[in-house]
């Protein structure tokens, strides 16, 4: 799994819950989210909570977290909702890069690695933007799972790739 680069400063806190996609794990760091994981278990997500951000300290989270968590929930569900949230997320230049432009990708579009290296300046970075979208930990807020190969077949997904056809499918429903 991607290990993020934040600082590790200050209590990392969660709050998990189930979604039409399965298990959501909200984390936020005292700057922002820092991770939307999307798993079978709340156990699972922990773990992969921890082992992305090795050396915090981690806590459940509070009503803060609920709410937000709810409005991500809310939002697999609807992705024509508003999903407004404040982001920590961390990386190198050009992984925030690859995220800001993820970000901009219209609800039920889709990339290629190839236009997304394009879409940042760096069209020859096709592997390094694959490698950018491999690291996200911020499922949903950073939608990795509208990018797909070169001949239209989706990508891997870190969280499935039953989860990645169901997350699109919500997406082109509405």
């Amino acid at each position: 799994p991607a290990r993020r680069r934040i600082a590790a400063t200050g209590t990392i806190r969660y709050v998990t819950g189930k979604s039409a996609v399965g298990v959501v794990l909200l984390a936020r760091s005292p700057k922002g989210v820092c991770a939307i994981l999307l798993g079978s278990t709340d156990e699972e997500l922990v773990r992969e909570l921890k082992t992305c951000f090795p050396g915090h300290q981690f806590a459940e989270g509070d009503g803060q977290l609920v709410r937000e968590l709810t409005q991500v929930v809310h939002f697999i569900g609807s992705p024509w909702a508003k999903l407004d949230l404040e982001l920590d997320m961390g990386g190198t230049p050009f992984q925030r890069r690859v995220w800001e432009a993820l970000r901009a990708i219209p609800r039920g579009a889709t990339v290629t690695y190839r236009e997304l290296a394009k879409l940042i300046g760096s069209p020859t970075a096709v592997r390094a933007v694959g490698r950018a979208c491999a690291s996200n930990v911020i499922a949903i807020a950073i939608p990795c799972h509208r990018v797909r190969h070169s001949d239209g077949s989706p990508t891997a997904f870190r969280w499935g790739a039953d989860r990645k056809r169901k997350l699109i499918e919500l997406e082109t429903m509405h």
